[in-house]
């Protein structure tokens, strides 16, 4: 009995975690129950919980991990500065003309959003709100409209900088620089990918994203350009500021987000939008963030300390090593894992939960952590689109018209899923699209 153990308590978890018990208590009472269930039945000795402090203490150091409230911090001033809304405002006359010119200004947006905030609360509640009702108004089909805008919205977990990438760096032991890095380009690729499946679909199918009459095009020639020009400059600077520091190695992933925290609020006095009332709630979001991740990381500590104390960790090694046809087995079978976890439990979950047990068997098979994480991170961000639990839907659907139903986006999320995993397929076949930058920036 006592082998099964171990396999019972992750599938513990998870059937925990499935019904909606809040995530940090859940893994907290699974390493609680076990652990006593070990003593008793003397698995192990009941002096291994004295390691749980100090490995606390440990998460409380860990400078990896500073850079979370950096970037948070950093989103959520953002949202307040109306740099979306200004965005989305400015493309939608920009690609309007085109077919399909509303839902490739809304993926524009995304990737710049994502580039600055890397929020995707922030990035769909946006779009949803000022987008939406637009391109409801010219006749937009609402499964296209609505799946362009939480896959548009989720390109923050892939295009730096990404909190989800900042954790990865930290469950992985890699560099989190080399990780933003090397997802430039793949963000990037998706991004144009999302774009051209809108154009196709509108090349195909021109009454499901019709171009924008005259009448809606109210800024144009030299007045629309110093409009780009205005929306853009702001943050342009600001991914300058953030990734370029960490790219031409001036500063550290969570150096630069300090950096970065400091551009927001100096973007949002800029606008004029900063004031005591504004910071108190930036703040405040922050916090709530922050800690919740810090008190999933403290429950996730027990969880793998009980769970390792009844060789879980080895069981899970001994299938996944041995899985058919080696590395290619396990890279099949790791991110069909975490691609159906997505549908169920949050990225958070998976990567405190999940990918710790992955790297062992990554790093004997000689896989290259820093590739497998972009791509972790790439198959991550479908975890916000996958129905039932889908957090980017729940957005959407919470700010989006009554017109608008939940079947709605559940069935218009599908084929931007289907773009995503293509892409994930894609960064696993050429390592090279992951690989380059960091060997020229960092060095091999």
């Amino acid at each position: 009995m006592s082998e099964w153990l171990g396999p019972l308590m992750f599938l513990g978890a998870l059937v925990i975690l499935s019904i909606g018990y809040p995530v940090a208590f859940s893994l907290a009472a699974v390493g609680i129950i076990f652990g006593l269930l070990g003593v008793s039945l003397g698995i192990f000795d009941p002096i291994l919980i004295r390691a749980l402090p100090s490995r606390i203490f440990g998460i409380a150091s860990n400078f990896t991990l500073l850079a979370i409230p950096y970037f948070i911090f950093l989103g959520a001033m953002l949202e307040k500065s109306g740099l979306a809304e200004d965005l989305l405002d400015t493309m939608g006359v920009l690609f309007g003309p085109m077919r399909g010119g509303l839902a490739i200004a809304v993926v524009v947006v995304g990737a710049l959003l994502a580039a600055t905030t890397g929020v995707v609360a922030a990035t769909v509640v946006a779009m949803g709100l000022i987008s939406l009702p637009i391109m409801l108004r010219y006749n937009y089909n609402k499964q296209l409209a609505t799946g362009v805008i939480c896959a548009s919205g989720t390109l923050g977990q892939i295009i730096p900088p990404s909190v989800v990438l900042v954790v990865l760096g930290d469950q992985l032991g890699v560099s989190v620089g080399r990780l933003f890095i090397g997802s430039l380009i793949p963000g990037l690729l998706l991004a144009a990918a999302l774009a051209f499946y809108c154009w196709t679909v509108a090349q195909i199918k021109p009454d499901t994203a019709p171009a924008l009459p005259l009448s809606a095009r109210t800024l144009r020639g030299r007045a629309l350009a110093l409009r780009v020009l205005k929306v853009m400059v702001p943050p342009l600077l600001l991914i300058m500021a953030v990734l370029g520091s960490i790219f031409f190695g001036l500063a550290t992933a969570t150096e630069a987000g300090a950096v970065g925290a400091l551009g927001a609020t100096i973007l949002a006095a800029f606008n004029r939008r900063l004031n005591f009332r504004t910071f108190r709630e930036v703040s405040d979001a922050t916090l709530r963030t922050t800690t919740m991740v810090l008190f999933i990381l403290i429950g996730s500590t027990a969880f793998s300390l009980v769970f390792r104390a009844l060789s879980g960790d080895k069981f899970v090694y001994d299938i996944m090593a041995n899985l058919p046809g080696g590395f290619w087995g396990f890279m099949v079978a790791s991110m069909l894992i975490v691609f159906f976890l997505g549908f169920f439990i949050d990225f958070f979950e998976i990567c405190f939960i999940v990918i710790p047990l992955f790297v062992p068997v990554a790093r004997d098979l000689g896989v290259d952590l820093m590739w497998f994480g972009v791509i972790l991170g790439a198959n991550l961000q479908t975890s916000f689109l996958t129905p039932p639990f889908g957090f980017a839907l729940f957005y959407l659907k919470g700010v989006a018209p009554p017109e608008v139903t939940t079947q709605d986006i559940y069935r218009g999320v599908w084929p931007f899923i289907g773009v995503q995993l293509a892409i994930v397929i894609l960064v696993i076949i050429f390592p090279a699209l992951v690989t380059y930058l960091p060997s020229v920036s960092f060095g091999r």
